[in-house]
């Protein structure tokens, strides 16, 4: 692996990331979306000019230092990015809005920062935002950035600024300083009122500088972006590719990711584990297939790439059955992801370490990493170096990044974290924001974790989510809920036990694995609300979690589960942004069938 050395010390705040581009790598394809099936670029120096010329009318419209625009992005697009840096250049903070926020949260967030400005993604959030105005307590200006449709922020259309814009804008741009505040990301949160993470432009700056030097961004490679650009990892890697002079293009929509991936070809792309576990799933399903021998062929080859570690030797004989295993499958399925995927970061989530070893033994290494909004979001990376990745790890602290875990040395306790990266406050918010803070100024994140070699961070649970069984036993349903996504049938799941004498687990099948598994035993297909009572399909999964059982403590055990119809997403509330289940809202949802279970 080759890594370009960036000189990274002109970059002090997030938008000098352009200017740093056009001069040490001028990209001719730096942002790229789609549009009617083909990719348009812009070069890093129409970007340049359209980034002054938002600013300038900005600026002409009374925009000044301090003042706040919500934007309503659901993916990212070139557009988010011009008006962004746009918007950094005056001082101007940008206060993104998940696109599945409630109305409740929509008017908490634009009435608690004053935004005179909220810009939509499409239409249907533009009149969302329409039918909730009366709500808010000042006169905020509504846009979108669906082009020919009414109410589209023209200002986007622009091409260069006046000569007297780029005059007056030139002194504004040079006083921004790194202190000076760049966004107010308000964390999604699995439960209470949302809290405005101030982040500035040092605590992002810091971030950037630690992506471009562990991160392997080369300059004129392609990369994929496909995440939402309201979620802080995926924003702050994307001023990495700025600054590293990668292609960035934008995938259209999740449906397309695949497609995109093919067409694109990214050498390198940043995940969340649910959409690599829908990737791996494509291989599974061919080992449900009808061909006897395919199906013999990839059943072998995902018990030989799930063992896959490059740090242990396996000797000889497993050596020779991994070269036939990417021959005849896993080459195969690297070509479907574009062919070029090298390196993949993981992140936002727990990721089930058998399927980092299976993308490993295709030649893809997939580094699992650690942050949260409030740290600008990277605390921890496992590296792409050899040696410097530990599976089931979220890897070593960054550069200038100090991690201590709250318990004595070898066990596991609260994470605390002190570093340029974290961020000054939360927004209007003192009680919360002492609340978080040690006297010393640790941040407490709140996840619990342990070293593992004095070396390497892993995340054992949420503080808040560890619960006592009614009969006094700990359980820490991370740990837990991962093991049982091992199973190759099991999408997503809760485990459910706090208080109550045992534990249990509501379960969301693969269903695309299922219908598979379905077709291959003869069993009608209706829809997936009759499948999940099936008395086949259920015996089924209760075999796997007799399966799953077996490895764990007595008091860990699953004695009873519930398989539910859909799954769960965070356009329904089930999901937050940043995919992590809601546990208080699927209790609630689940709450007949979770007693039920207790009243066996």
């Amino acid at each position: 692996m080759t890594q370009t050395t960036h000189h990274a010390l002109t970059i002090k705040r997030v938008f000098d990331v352009v200017p740093f581009q056009a001069k040490q790598y001028p990209q001719s394809r730096a942002l790229n979306s789609s549009i009617d099936g083909t990719w348009r670029s812009m070069s890093i120096a129409e970007i340049s000019l359209k980034i002054d010329a938002i600013s300038g009318w900005l600026m002409e419209s009374g925009f000044t230092k301090g003042d706040n625009i919500a934007i309503m992005p659901i993916l990212g697009r070139p557009e988010w990015m011009l008006l962004d840096f746009a918007c950094q250049q005056l001082g101007v903070v940008v206060v993104p809005i998940h696109p599945t926020a409630s109305e409740e949260e929509m008017v908490f967030i634009l009435n608690q920062t004053e935004a005179k400005l909220c810009i939509a993604a499409d239409m249907g959030l533009y009149y969302k935002v329409q039918l909730i105005k009366q709500q808010f307590t000042n006169n905020i200006h509504l846009h979108h950035i669906d082009p020919d449709e009414k109410g589209f922020f023209e200002p986007l259309d622009l091409i260069k600024p006046t000569k007297t814009q780029a005059e007056a804008l030139a002194p504004i741009k040079y006083s921004i300083s790194e202190q000076d505040v760049l966004t107010i990301m308000y964390t999604s949160g699995t439960s209470g009122t949302p809290k405005g993470v101030v982040l500035t432009h040092g605590n992002m700056v810091s971030n950037i500088l630690a992506a471009m030097s562990i991160f392997p961004l080369e300059p004129s490679e392609n990369v994929l972006s496909f995440l939402p650009f309201s979620h802080i990892l995926e924003r702050s890697v994307c001023y990495a590719y700025v600054a590293c002079g990668m292609s960035v293009y934008f995938s259209r929509d999740r449906d397309s990711f695949v497609h995109d991936l093919q067409t694109v070809r990214p050498t390198f792309c940043v995940m969340v584990p649910r959409v690599l576990e829908k990737l791996y799933s494509y291989v599974q399903k061919e080992m449900l297939g009808k061909n006897p021998i395919k199906r013999f062929f990839t059943k072998l080859t995902i018990k030989i790439a799930t063992q896959y570690d490059p740090s242990v030797s396996r000797g000889i004989l497993y050596n020779v059955k991994l070269f036939f295993a990417r021959q005849f499958v896993l080459n195969r399925w690297h070509k479907g992801l574009g062919g070029k995927l090298r390196y993949i970061a993981v992140g936002a989530a727990a990721m089930n370490p058998e399927i980092a070893r299976f993308f490993a033994a295709a030649h893809i290494t997939i580094c699992e990493g650690y942050g949260m909004t409030e740290t600008s979001p990277m605390i921890s990376a496992n590296r792409f170096q050899k040696g410097m990745n530990r599976f089931g790890t979220v890897g070593i602290p960054l550069p200038h990044v100090q991690v201590k875990i709250d318990a004595p040395e070898g066990e596991a306790g609260e994470i605390w974290v002190k570093g340029a990266n974290v961020m000054r406050e939360y927004y209007k918010n003192k009680e919360n924001t002492e609340g978080v803070f040690t006297s010393d100024g640790w941040l407490k994140t709140g996840d619990v974790g342990v070293f593992i070699d004095n070396k390497f961070l892993k995340i054992t649970d949420r503080k808040k989510d560890i619960f006592k069984t009614s009969s006094g036993k700990y359980i820490a349903p991370q740990q837990l809920e991962n093991h049982l996504k091992s199973s190759v049938y099991i999408g997503q799941n809760i485990i459910i036990g706090f208080n109550r004498p045992f534990v249990t687990a509501l379960i969301v099948p693969d269903f695309a694995l299922l219908k598979t598994w379905c077709a291959k035993e003869a069993i009608h297909w209706t829809a997936p609300e009759y499948m999940v009572h099936n008395i086949k399909v259920r015996a089924l999964y209760q075999k796997e979690i007799d399966k799953l059982n077996k490895e764990l403590a007595t008091n860990e055990r699953v004695r009873d589960f519930v398989l539910c119809d859909k799954e769960w997403t965070i356009e329904t509330g089930e999901m937050t942004a940043s995919f992590k289940s809601k546990r208080g809202v699927l209790e609630l949802q689940f709450r007949k069938e979770i007693e039920r279970m207790y009243a066996k």
